[in-house]
């Protein structure tokens, strides 16, 4: 199985107890290399699925335990590991704004060129094998959902989304 990668432009908030919720793929628009993913290519939806650094699967930081189409997209709530080194430091580096990117890997099973994109595919179905925490975002519809921490994460979404805007 060989997996594709397709980063978003995902601003994303961990709570306290490290719970995250992001949007992780928009229906709405392509991604900056031109693929779009169907409403309804994500089905069936996983039970969970474990959250990764950078696609790297020596660094699981968490576990993704619910996922919705929604009628804007795949969203995705999970929990980080706090206590776990390097899910505290994953988690420190979002609150701080320094990371706020979602990227998802997944095997296509369905999808063809897309006429009007040198480079794009339409996908209409696929299996989701895992969503990343990276820090390099490529989506520009993709948004927080929630920041249950309270100030601070509401800060940090205005200026993720601020910056994603611009982009």
């Amino acid at each position: 199985m060989s997996l594709d990668f397709l980063e978003r432009k995902a601003a994303i908030s961990a709570t306290d107890e490290g719970e995250i919720t992001a949007l992780a793929w928009s229906f709405a628009s392509a991604d900056r290399y031109g693929d779009i993913i169907t409403k309804g290519a994500f089905s069936p939806l996983p039970a969970s699925l474990p959250m990764l650094f950078a696609h790297d699967p020596a660094q699981v930081v968490g576990v993704w335990e619910h996922f919705a189409e929604t009628p804007e997209g795949l969203e995705v709530r999970g929990r980080m590991f706090l206590g776990q080194t390097r899910a505290d430091e994953v988690r420190t580096m979002i609150q701080a704004g320094a990371l706020g990117g979602i990227s998802i890997g997944f095997d296509k099973r369905q999808w063809a060129p897309r006429p009007d994109h040198r480079t794009g595919r339409t996908i209409r179905s696929l299996t989701l094998a895992e969503v990343s925490l990276v820090s390099v975002p490529a989506h520009p519809r993709a948004r927080i959902r929630t920041a249950k921490n309270g100030a601070a994460a509401v800060a940090i979404a205005a200026a993720l989304n601020r910056f994603a805007s611009k982009l």
